[in-house]
């Protein structure tokens, strides 16, 4: 293969936004990394195979940090120069994970797993006492995760809906004006920057304190980073877990027989999980481009210094020689090597709160209110468009 094809456009169009692109299947079949053309004219290699997928998220020679450029391609505007964790490689990407992962383990996570829980509770019990018809992206899909977000930087409650406003602004692909863009950025920005200033002076019991604490021989987290690190936390882990609740409620809502099969057997439940993490096509599935730093060959096709790359997430979950019955949803699945949260040294940071979260989300809907199904015909959901992460926007569920 020589990479000459016609090129692309990307992102494609999906004739269901629970179904991936048709043409993922082909390209994984016929042309596994591809030349596509993105909205603002920028040339990249799409890759879709799951090794290939795995080799670029893994590869430090496929560089994050080149697309903060200014004229580098990207989906996001959120990306110019950046200095979040999300868009730096090592040895800065090795020396500021090193820091929060000392605060940001899977032990200080799963402490959380009781406070989530006593938030997805009372969050059900409204929507129950609604009755049937009652919207799950209001009552549950939205606020939960914003809320612990916000509880764990330290946020008071009465700020949660502004940082929600904001963050809805700054991952909107193309219904906001780059103008609008900016100013919910700059306001975020600030009012975390007094929020860190307010830390400083005042410690509390909060991820935010720990972070401004955090230390290692004398080195620690600038102002700057601290601002970059609780913006990618707002926009990462509200706005993607609201989504995967909604992909994941969707899911199992198509399938009546998925929902009682873990109302009756809810051991299930964790593997579950990750079989809807597989499936789901929230977040569009592709993970951040990536600028190749030299020349290089993946999947047989050449690629050259400054190339940009894509790797299709979505493309990759449903990869045949890696999934038996790729396209199934298998809520048994025992090996599921899914790449949901990345791979490398960018897998996500809050992986496994992600988890807690959804698993949290679904077991109390099934303990508050057993069989739920969606109240509406799926095709007449309506699903907004331009939206990093897609969803409904409203999701009534009966029960």
């Amino acid at each position: 293969m020589t990479g000459n094809e016609e090129p692309l456009r990307f992102p494609f169009a999906a004739e269901h936004p629970l179904r991936p692109p048709a043409e993922y299947a082909r390209l994984r079949a016929e042309r596994p990394v591809a030349k596509a053309t993105l909205a603002n004219g920028h040339s990249v290699w799409l890759v879709t195979k799951h090794a290939d997928v795995r080799r670029v998220l893994a590869d430090p020679r496929f560089s994050r940090e080149a697309i903060t450029r200014p004229d580098a391609p990207r989906l996001l505007p959120v990306a110019a120069g950046s200095k979040s964790i999300f868009v730096m490689d090592p040895p800065e990407h090795t020396r500021l994970r090193k820091l929060v992962s000392r605060v940001f383990t899977t032990r200080q996570l799963e402490n959380l797993r009781p406070r989530v829980a006593e938030l997805a509770g009372e969050m059900v019990a409204r929507m129950r006492a609604e009755g049937p018809g009652a919207d799950l992206i209001a009552h549950l899909a939205q606020p939960l995760p914003i809320t612990v977000i916000c509880e764990m930087l330290g946020v008071p409650q009465e700020d949660h809906d502004l940082f929600r406003g904001w963050t809805d602004v700054m991952l909107s692909v193309s219904a906001s004006s780059m103008d609008v863009v900016r100013d919910a950025a700059g306001k975020l920005r600030q009012y975390l920057n007094d929020l860190i200033e307010s830390k400083q002076r005042n410690p509390a019991d909060d991820l935010l304190t720990m972070l401004v604490a955090a230390r290692d021989e004398g080195d620690s987290l600038s102002t700057e980073e601290l601002l970059a690190f609780g913006e990618t936390m707002l926009m990462a882990g509200y706005h993607a877990t609201t989504s995967e609740i909604a992909h994941g409620v969707l899911t199992l809502t198509e399938r009546p027989g998925a929902v009682r099969r873990l109302a009756e057997n809810r051991a299930e439940l964790p593997a579950a999980v990750d079989e809807l993490l597989r499936y789901s096509q929230a977040g569009g599935g592709v993970g951040p481009i990536r600028i190749a730093l030299e020349d290089m060959e993946i999947g047989g096709v050449a690629i050259k210094a400054g190339d940009a790359v894509l790797p299709c997430i979505n493309s990759a979950n449903r990869d045949e020689t890696v999934f038996a019955a790729a396209d199934e949803l298998d809520l048994g699945r025992e090996t599921n090597p899914h790449l949901a949260f990345g791979h490398g040294i960018h897998h996500c940071l809050g992986a496994h709160l992600g988890r807690v979260e959804l698993t949290v989300a679904l077991e109390t809907l099934l303990e508050t209110l057993g069989e739920f199904r969606l109240s509406t015909a799926h095709e007449e959901l309506e699903w907004k468009a331009n939206r990093a992460f897609t969803r409904p926007e409203i999701l009534p569920l009966s029960w």
